[in-house]
């Protein structure tokens, strides 16, 4: 499947502006380090103030900028992360709304997020009725979710990691359509349209694993990609992949196996993160139910470190993990967990309530306004349009996700990171042209 820069230019601004953009993508190319802010802001015209117009933060490293972050930028942050104590929430999105609250709720908190998709979320970004036959319909789905990432994170002026999740042998199809996707886009733009991908092989023999990510994670270095690994099988289900009945030991990693890992693929490249089992399940279960081991990543850490001797990080802590099954976890455990190394933590099963949650909530408060389009209490002649407006109870979906990550940033202690401090409200919100919505 094809799909450009120029392509996109094409549907967005017509032929003749796309000619203007796909001239400007030539010129772009001769210099290796060109910026995407510079493609999307400038190249498309879209106006970029404020935030948007910033090309660093007052508390991050000078690489890190508004809008999609990659190879050094990208390892710039996660490090600013681990050397200050807290984890980047990556969101599962399955929609332009979901991702706008992701992006308004980064912002309220003045900070960095990781936005991501699943295969199965990527088919549906592209619509359900799009044939997936050789995951055509999940691949095109997430290249048009990532296109509208990269275009509105810099609106935000936020910094964002663009990645995608678990992705297992069988599904290794789609995530080698997104990487020649982005090969194609460094090609123009000096960087991938992806940050980074996860290969999730756990449920391989280790050797295979490993071997798999190397081939990738050489691929991936060639054009400043990073590769998100797992060792160890996290429980429950979630979007198709069902490990509820998965054998007790394989919910917990061993510190010789996640040395096997480091060993193998720094030699490759530095920029990998490793999904460590400790206990971490998919969904949220009663208390009691869920065993988490935190420790496991510091003895892991411990174990590296000492390998490494001399060449070992002053910090003790060589390897990135990236936390799953995050929703519904302690808090302690939590944040144990990002003293140990922990940079990311995946959440989809909260924001996937709290969504629902939101429309449920605005259906139940305009129940008698939502019988019909036309009659409700205040009249059997009054129109009911502004409330069934599909923009009013998506928006109620998206007010309560940006409320509910606020907790998300706050457990993870990932508040007040960017240094751009409260963000002013949004002037001129339109309604319907019939008058203001009742949210």
């Amino acid at each position: 499947m094809k799909f450009s820069a120029a392509l996109f230019a094409s549907i967005v601004l017509g032929s003749g502006a796309a000619d203007a953009f796909t001239a400007g993508v030539r010129r772009s190319a001769k210099v290796s380090s060109v910026s995407l802010r510079e493609t999307i802001s400038e190249e498309l015209g879209t106006p970029c103030e404020d935030e948007c117009a910033l090309d660093s933060f007052p508390n991050l490293p000078p690489s890190v900028h508004p809008g999609v972050v990659t190879g050094q930028a990208m390892l710039d942050l996660l490090n600013h992360a681990k050397e200050n104590g807290y984890a980047i929430p990556a969101v599962n999105c399955v929609s332009s709304s979901g991702i706008n609250a992701c992006l308004e709720a980064a912002r309220k908190n003045d900070a960095p997020i990781i936005i991501q998709f699943s295969s199965g979320g990527s088919q549906f970004y592209g619509g359900k009725g799009l044939d997936n036959k050789n995951y055509a319909a999940a691949i095109a789905g997430a290249i048009s979710g990532a296109f509208h990432v990269r275009t509105m994170a810099e609106q935000y002026g936020v910094p964002v990691i663009l990645h995608t999740d678990h992705c297992a042998k069988k599904l290794l199809p789609w995530v080698d359509g997104l990487l020649a996707a982005s090969e194609r886009y460094h090609a123009k733009h000096g960087e991938p349209l992806f940050s980074s991908h996860m290969i999730d092989l756990s449920e391989e023999p280790i050797e295979e694993n490993i071997e798999i990510c190397k081939d990738y994670l050489a691929r991936f270095a060639k054009i400043g990609m990073l590769l998100e690994m797992e060792l160890g099988i996290t429980g429950g289900e979630e979007d198709g992949v069902n490990n509820e009945d998965v054998a007790l030991e394989d919910l917990y990693s061993k510190p010789e196996e996640i040395f096997q890992v480091y060993d193998e693929l720094t030699p490759i490249s530095n920029m990998f993160t490793i999904a460590a089992a400790f206990g971490n399940v998919h969904g949220v279960y009663s208390p009691g139910n869920v065993k988490l081991e935190p420790k496991i990543l510091t003895r892991a850490q411990a174990y590296i470190s000492e390998k490494l001797g001399d060449k070992a990080p002053a910090d003790k802590k060589p390897v990135n993990f990236v936390f799953h099954g995050g929703s519904g976890s302690d808090v302690s455990d939590i944040q144990e967990a990002i003293g140990y190394g922990v940079i990311k933590m995946n959440i989809d099963t909260d924001t996937q309530w709290s969504y629902w949650e939101g429309i449920k909530n605005f259906e139940s408060k305009f129940h008698d306004y939502l019988q019909g389009q036309i009659g409700n209490p205040e009249g059997a002649d009054k129109p009911n349009k502004k409330y069934y407006d599909p923009r009013e109870c998506m928006r109620a979906a998206e007010v309560n996700t940006v409320q509910r990550l606020d907790q998300c940033f706050a457990d993870l202690k990932c508040t007040n990171v960017l240094g751009l401090g409260e963000v002013k409200e949004a002037d001129n919100v339109l309604g319907p042209r019939r008058g203001g919505l009742p949210v």
